[in-house]
């Protein structure tokens, strides 16, 4: 079986989860099938690996404009493949298109849904509504929808009611368990540590994900003026979604700054193993997303050994097991697809509440961190999601 995938993150060039999703998934799959990947960007040197930059006739036009004209090129691109196999909006109607064109099924994995981002409207202007018509016309016209939660697997349903139930199947995402492993020499991770501002003797929170209204960071910086003084707050925090947001931001980490001591940001795309040195130097790490469809950067802290506390919200209690590997903050959102909490000051001082709870106890921390470990080799390894995603291809041919 030839499976043509579609996706705009692909090596070097990935910057969130759908890409890190996109990487593994294809190199599991090699060892199966013949895999072709198509991508947006400059030329890759890897075989079977096909790159397609924005056409010049679209320079400076909106930029969801110039996402449909690259899909154009891979549609076109795709032709011989038997399945079609596309992530995110950027590449479904690419998928969508490349189906009808050759004759094929097109399966799209779910990795977010536009209607439940109506944030991006700041970012794209009009060009939001160009990406939920490309989206919804994608999803009404797959011949197969992957899920990766339960939960994401209802936001679905709920924003596209035209899909067949029948047609929707949940297939988790996974984690490398080979590049993510914790640092466990104490001598070598308190060097690594200190190298990028951390000092691994003091208990620290977490923070590793883009600047983005779904991430809920500004939430956790009002719940950090709550924390013990001798609590750190490390944020690897990057590629704001617009200046709004990233002065927002800012704004709020200089204030933390001014009240309290071990404040560090580290506003750039840090490497895989600076993430695991601070992720092993975490009492815990902290997802405070106010949407989410699973989060891979959770799979990323436990297969470091490291506690999660997360928002009890879309993906995340498939993830994190409450008292188990770290606990779940409650949350009551609004239903206008923003995810906003109803009382945002309830949210962040029980934000503040459990990360509270488990930086004051270390020892607990540690047993979810072990736990978490153990969780993520025993659920989430990519053979498994591999051969179930191979399913779902015979399924639709």
């Amino acid at each position: 079986m030839r499976v043509d995938i579609l996706s705009r993150e692909y090596p070097p060039d990935v910057y969130g989860g759908a890409g890190v999703h996109v990487a593994q998934l294809v190199g599991v799959l090699r060892s199966r099938l013949d895999v072709r990947v198509h991508t947006f960007g400059d030329p890759r040197p890897e075989p079977g690996v096909t790159a397609y930059p924005e056409p010049e006739t679209l320079a400076g036009a909106n930029a969801a404009l110039r996402t449909l004209g690259v899909d154009l090129g891979m549609a076109a691109g795709a032709a011989g493949a038997d399945v079609v196999h596309s992530h995110t909006w950027y590449a479904n109607l690419g998928g969508h298109l490349a189906g009808l064109l050759h004759d094929v099924p097109h399966v799209l994995t779910a990795h977010s849904l536009e209607p439940l981002r109506p944030w991006k409207a700041e970012q794209l202007g009009g060009g939001y509504a160009v990406s939920s018509w490309a989206e919804r016309t994608a999803y009404e016209g797959a011949a197969g929808v992957i899920a990766v939660s339960d939960g994401m697997r209802n936001d679905i349903l709920r924003s596209y009611p035209q899909v067949d139930p029948a047609k929707v199947v949940t297939v988790h995402n996974g984690i490398d368990l080979t590049d993510w492993q914790r640092v466990d020499d104490a001598g070598q991770l308190a060097t690594q540590a200190a190298a990028l501002g951390v000092d691994s003797s003091r208990p620290s929170v977490v923070f590793v994900g883009r600047i983005t209204r779904q991430k809920g960071l500004p939430y956790l910086l009002r719940a950090a003026a709550l924390l013990p003084p001798d609590v750190q707050l490390v944020l690897a925090a990057g590629a704001p979604d617009t200046p709004q947001i990233a002065d927002e931001v800012a704004g709020l980490v200089a204030s933390l700054a001014e009240t309290r001591s071990g404040v560090v940001w580290l506003d750039r795309m840090l490497s895989r193993p600076e993430v695991c040195t601070i992720l092993s130097a975490a009492t815990t790490f902290v997802c405070p997303s106010v949407y989410e469809p699973l989060g891979i950067v959770n799979l990323e802290a436990m297969a470091c050994g490291a506690a999660v506390v997360g928002t009890a919200t879309g993906g995340i209690p498939e993830v994190v097991d409450d008292g188990v590997t770290g606990r779940l903050v409650p949350i009551d959102q609004v239903d206008d697809g923003t995810g906003t909490p109803r009382d945002p000051d309830t949210f962040v001082h029980d934000l503040a509440a459990v990360l509270t709870e488990v930086t004051s106890d270390p020892a607990r921390a540690r047993e979810y961190g072990t736990a978490g470990r153990r969780r993520a080799e025993e659920h989430f390894s990519w053979e498994a999601i591999a051969d179930r995603t191979v399913e779902v291809y015979e399924s639709v041919r």
